[in-house]
């Protein structure tokens, strides 16, 4: 029976040293899962710009720093495989910002409600075993999507929903190729609820969270 598991990160080293999620600790965890493949969030340019030349630390802010600091390296030391699985079109992400429509002063007031709906996250990171791998901060994640799908389903669309299922096609496609494989689903915390209630669906065992 293939096997497969989900760890959300956090992508900003200043807020995992805040929240107690090193870069050791997720070291641990990968290793402590034993997986023969890494499906990360990570374009499939930006791994073949890594691919050609190592130094490349990313760009258009992607990928995140805990891939080309321990991920990467890490998959290359203990012969993990390494697959890309990240979507998204940068020449108009910017243009489906969620308050792209709305006046200035709405926009201030959205945006100040966002920022509530992230402290409400990172509050939540002590919940579990593994910081930001728990219901309690699914359940928030997965809140503060649905009032950003009100506020612009369009933007949700393309940025949220569009993107978590090709992301999530890759990982089916990937566990599909490699039957009988322990596979793990690396993404920033706030996809954990989406990959879990998609994946759940699939003839796997699914491991989340993974303490």
């Amino acid at each position: 029976m293939t096997t497969v598991g989900i760890l959300g990160t956090i992508h900003n080293n200043e807020l995992r040293d805040r929240y107690q999620c090193p870069l050791d600790l997720y070291k641990e965890i990968i290793l402590e899962f034993k997986p023969d493949i890494i499906c990360g969030e990570v374009h499939p340019r930006s791994w073949e710009k890594y691919l050609n030349n190592k130094k490349e630390k990313g760009y258009w802010g992607e990928p995140a720093s805990e891939y080309w600091e321990l991920i990467f390296p890490l998959c290359e030391e203990h012969s993990i495989e390494f697959v890309p699985i990240d979507w998204f079109e940068p020449d108009v992400w910017n243009n489906f910002s969620p308050f792209e429509d709305y006046s200035k002063e709405e926009q201030t007031e959205l945006e100040k409600i966002d920022d509530e709906w992230f402290s409400k996250q990172m509050n939540a990171h002590s919940y579990g075993t593994i910081p930001f791998n728990s219901k309690e901060f699914d359940n928030l994640a997965k809140q503060k999507y649905d009032w950003l799908f009100q506020i612009n389903p369009v933007s949700q669309n393309f940025r949220w929903i569009v993107r978590n299922h090709i992301m999530i096609k890759r990982v089916v496609n990937t566990f599909k190729a490699n039957p009988d494989k322990r596979i793990l689903c690396i993404v920033g915390a706030d996809h954990n609820y989406f990959f879990y209630e998609e994946l759940r669906k699939e003839a796997i065992t699914l491991k989340y969270p993974l303490r």
